[in-house]
């Protein structure tokens, strides 16, 4: 027989036992309520809540596990970021530690060079010492003191006008009644005169024998004397050998400037011409001027 009350279990449940009712009214009491009521529905089963229970759980489980897991990745993530800066850092400190190492070893070297190179500063200061004295060279034009650029221009207007031996220019430049110039200038000046010694006896020459009639030996001794030219024996041999003279003639003008300024006689003014003391006329060249003496 079916009966029309409600059913303990709830018609969409399983065959599970509801859940006690502790302190409720039992089932199939009067209910307390006003007369008339129907009674109470017994309370439905609790397996929905321990199905949502559940479910929380399993939620909040798999929300810790991402949790967890976000952070091992981040850490992770942070150590190979650190790694990888660290791995990016350390080309550049190797790199700047190859770079240092030169610099280090260059300066460490440099001591060394300048100590050898000090070390070599006395052999090149001693090289000179081999050369020859500065004053047997001629100085460079900038270095050339002023009284010796003069003294220098003096020598040259000598010799080409007066045509002076080497030994009368320095004389002639040192001279206290002459040029004045000190020894070092004069010096400087005849050792750099532009001058041809021979050709300036020989010019010598030819005006003594031009001018004063002298014969081949006096001029040679006046070419030789330290009172007279003061050039070499061989640059006096060059001039009376190469110059171009009638000795005849030059003895007998010469026998006619004694007869006509000192009123001399034949005979003296054959003597003269022919002594050793005086003009060294050969005696041929002496009798030839007597003997073409006029009146």
């Amino acid at each position: 027989m079916n009966s029309t009350s409600p059913s303990p279990q709830d018609p969409g449940s399983s065959d599970l036992p509801s859940a006690p009712n502790f302190g409720a009214t039992p089932y199939g009491a009067a209910n307390s309520g006003a007369p008339g009521v129907p009674p109470t529905p017994p309370a439905k089963s609790g397996k929905k809540k321990g199905l949502i229970a559940a479910g929380c759980g399993c939620i909040i489980l798999l929300v810790l596990l991402i949790a967890g897991c976000s952070a091992l990745a981040f850490s992770g993530g942070g150590d190979d970021a650190e790694s990888s800066e660290t791995a990016a850092a350390d080309p550049a400190e190797n790199e700047a530690a190859d770079a240092e190492a030169p610099a280090e070893d260059a300066a460490a070297e440099e001591p060394a060079e300048e100590k050898s190179a000090a070390a070599d500063e006395p052999a090149a200061e001693e090289a000179p010492a081999e050369e020859k004295p500065a004053s047997e060279e001629a100085p460079a034009e900038d270095d050339v003191p002023a009284e010796h650029t003069s003294a220098l221009n003096s020598a040259q207007s000598y010799s080409d006008m007066m045509h002076m031996s080497k030994k009368g220019l320095f004389e002639q430049l040192t001279s206290e009644y002459a040029d004045q110039f000190s020894d070092e200038a004069a010096q400087y000046a005849v050792d750099n005169v532009d001058a041809d010694w021979n050709e300036n006896a020989l010019a010598s020459a030819e005006s003594y024998s031009e001018t004063m009639h002298m014969s081949k030996a006096g001029i040679y001794d006046q070419l030789t004397s330290e009172y007279g030219e003061q050039f070499t024996a061989d640059q006096a041999q060059y001039a009376i050998d190469t110059i171009e003279a009638d000795w005849n003639a030059n003895a007998l003008a010469s026998a006619e400037s004694y007869r006509d300024t000192m009123d001399m006689s034949p005979d003296a003014i054959r003597d003269q011409l022919s002594s050793e003391y005086g003009d060294q006329f050969t005696q041929e060249q002496a009798d030839y001027a007597v003997e073409n003496l006029e009146g």
